[in-house]
């Protein structure tokens, strides 16, 4: 069953992929991802594939991971037998309240909620809500992917957003293994759903001269929005990566975010850029 369980887990990336790349790439060729999409629906049962496809025309997530003893989606409470059952995966289970299926991760990255820096801060408005000057590189040391995200996701656990930077940085190249989040006009969007512990969180990097970030770019990426995503915000999420992709869609705005050389004026870049688009 865990076997059906990681097919899953992965048929939903792969969907969730083609949403984002169906957001940030108007009118993008998307058959590739249909056909990998298909060739995995027709692996599982045929009882289970109507049951999942159904589910995901619901909602985008129809399976999703168990996080404090609570199905990560909805809240709801589980019954420390019912996490066991969940864990030992000798079938599949579903949320009572909610329905979707659940899973057990054996380890993932949290966010850090409790640092005293951001207590008793005044409500805030558009990317504030996702952001924060702490997050902006200006310009990232890194001349590769990998190394561009590992210098991201540092500094997130540095500044108390994530309790493993390391860890994050595994799940966000595993997410890249499955479909590239680059995108033309060198824009990348790579990030980590499940997530838990705290709110949908973006971090910004600025690659300079560019680097080569894979997929079907035809351009360097040059700007790169990380993003930390809890389960219950995954629908969210697509809202903030359209609101990104309409705000850089202009060269211009491109290249006043990249022209800021320090993480300050980076940050205020950042705002006024996403002012009209992102409430």
């Amino acid at each position: 069953m865990q076997k059906i369980i990681n097919h899953l887990v992965q048929l939903q990336e792969l969907t969730l992929a083609r949403a984002v790349q169906e957001t940030a790439m108007p009118g993008a060729q998307l058959s590739q991802l249909d056909k990998s999409i298909e060739s995995l629906l027709s692996e599982l049962p045929v009882d289970l594939q109507s049951t999942f496809t159904r589910m995901l025309k619901k909602s985008p997530l129809a399976i999703v991971p168990v996080a404090n003893k609570n199905c990560s989606a909805c809240g709801m409470s589980l019954p420390q037998s019912m996490i066991q059952s969940i864990r030992a995966a000798e079938r599949l289970h579903t949320c009572p309240n909610c329905g979707r299926f659940l899973y057990v991760t054996s380890s993932a990255p949290r966010r850090v909620t409790s640092a005293a820096k951001r207590r008793n801060e005044p409500p805030k408005v558009g990317i504030e809500r996702f952001s924060s000057p702490d997050l902006m590189i200006a310009r990232l040391e890194a001349t590769d992917r990998d190394g561009a995200l590992a210098e991201i996701c540092h500094l997130m656990e540095e500044q108390e957003f994530i309790d493993n930077g390391q860890l994050l940085c595994d799940e966000a190249l595993k997410r890249e293994a499955i479909v590239s989040t680059a995108v033309d006009q060198g824009l990348a969007f790579p990030h980590v759903r499940g997530v838990e512990g705290g709110g949908l969180t973006l971090a910004v990097g600025i690659s300079e001269k560019g680097i080569r970030f894979g997929g079907p770019a035809r351009t360097l990426t040059r700007i790169i929005f990380f993003m930390v995503i809890p389960t219950a915000a995954s629908a969210f999420y697509l809202k903030l990566l359209s609101g990104l992709t309409e705000s850089f869609r202009k060269e211009d705005a491109r290249e006043k975010l990249i022209a800021a050389d320090t993480p300050e004026k980076l940050w205020k870049q950042l705002l006024k850029s996403t002012k009209s688009a992102i409430s």
